[in-house]
């Protein structure tokens, strides 16, 4: 009898757990497993600060450029310069490329030269080269769990679908990374909403600058004499502060939506097609891919995963700003969101950004794979002294 109400017991508490707990439980095992929790997290945060430092101003170009409006255009999406006129003929001095023009000219131009970013450019001239990196502290403080969750879930869900032991089909693959992908929002959400507030203030405060300068100069000398405002920008932790006390923790989750809507489809493509090309390098089932063939197979589908998904990022973006420059739209939802991008600045505009968002994620989750696929956290806690029984 008693061995029936322990039963009993055992079954009513698995059936009140939360439905995320099998991946949690699935993170909480030994460092002997290879599904350990140290060694994802270890893992995780080594290919995220690696990752995030390398990339984090192309990402920071890729949120101005998408945030900003027709109406007020402070950047340039790419400017091709021209090798000089006397080493290549007759060349034009410069090519400006923006979501209007479609296809970049860069790449409609027949003579060589090289590409730089407007908005990097202009970021380094008037915050200087830190202000490049203005919320990289965020990324890097929740990158770690962010990786070990997305991959971890992505090997739990892998593992559960193939217990027939047979090999993984399409479907399932995608199946597997759809589950990784709502997973990984968790952490996901509020990391970007912090992460944009303040990658997006130098934009508004440059535009503030160029409003005030334009207006003083159509004014009247007193007023073109009176000293311009001191912009203050918040912090992370301020904003987080004031999010809590007016709308809770739900105001952290805004645009949980909308990051659902990128992150799934993200993880459907990625995590099948990397797998596939990964494959092709393999010689043997039975051994591990050579780490240059894990590193491009990253690179390859994490592009590939980003631009197809990029509309999504444009909304997210959108959604989850707070603040808004002059004259600028705002938003009640994805369907007003999408349809105001739509009617207002074009099927181009979904693409904003683009070429940015590649060039982050290829090296992003190119380094991920690596670290993931080597076991650099593993080899760390074998060195570790082992605990006599």
């Amino acid at each position: 009898m008693h061995e029936l109400w322990s039963r009993k017991r055992a079954q009513l508490f698995h059936l009140s757990l939360p439905w995320y707990y099998p991946v949690l439980r699935h993170l909480f095992v030994s460092i002997s497993s290879p599904y350990s929790l140290p060694a994802k997290l270890i893992n995780g945060g080594i290919a995220g600060l690696i990752g995030v430092t390398c990339v984090f101003p192309i990402d920071l170009a890729k949120t101005r450029l998408q945030n900003q409006q027709n109406g007020q255009r402070m950047y340039s999406s790419l400017k091709y310069l021209s090798l000089p006129k006397d080493l290549k003929g007759s060349i034009s001095d410069s090519y400006t490329c923006g979501p209007e023009r479609g296809i970049c000219a860069a790449f409609l131009n027949r003579d060589f030269g090289f590409a730089r970013s407007d908005c990097l450019i202009k970021t380094i001239r008037s915050e200087g080269y830190f202000g490049m990196y203005r919320g990289a502290a965020v990324n890097l403080t929740l990158v770690t769990p962010e990786k070990a969750i997305k991959l971890a879930a992505n090997d739990f869900f892998r593992h559960h679908l193939s217990k027939d032991g047979k090999k993984l089909t399409l479907l399932r693959e995608m199946l597997a990374g759809c589950g990784a992908g709502t997973c990984q929002v968790i952490v996901t959400t509020p990391m970007e909403m912090l992460k944009i507030q303040l990658q997006d203030a130098g934009r508004i405060a440059a535009q503030k600058k160029l409003m005030a300068a334009q207006a003083q100069l159509s004014s009247s000398p007193a007023a073109a004499a009176a000293e311009p405002a001191v912009e203050t920008r918040p912090t992370a932790t301020q904003i987080t502060r004031e999010l809590l006390r007016s709308k809770g923790i739900a105001g952290l989750y805004k645009g949980l939506g909308a990051t659902l809507l990128r992150d799934v489809p993200f993880s459907i493509v990625y995590f099948p097609l990397f797998a596939n090309l990964n494959k092709l390098g393999q010689k043997d089932p039975n051994v591990k891919a050579p780490f240059y063939v894990s590193f491009l197979s990253g690179c390859v589908a994490g592009s590939t995963a980003a631009v197809a998904v990029n509309p999504c990022d444009v909304i997210k973006t959108r959604l989850q700003s707070l603040q808004r420059g002059v004259n600028e739209d705002t938003y009640s939802g994805i369907l007003d969101c999408t349809k105001k991008i739509w009617q207002r600045e074009g099927p181009t505009a979904f693409f904003k950004g683009a070429y940015c968002r590649a060039l982050v994620i290829a090296p992003l989750f190119g380094i991920a794979q690596v670290v993931y696929f080597v076991g650099i956290a593993e080899f760390l806690l074998d060195m570790l002294p082992k605990r006599r029984a």
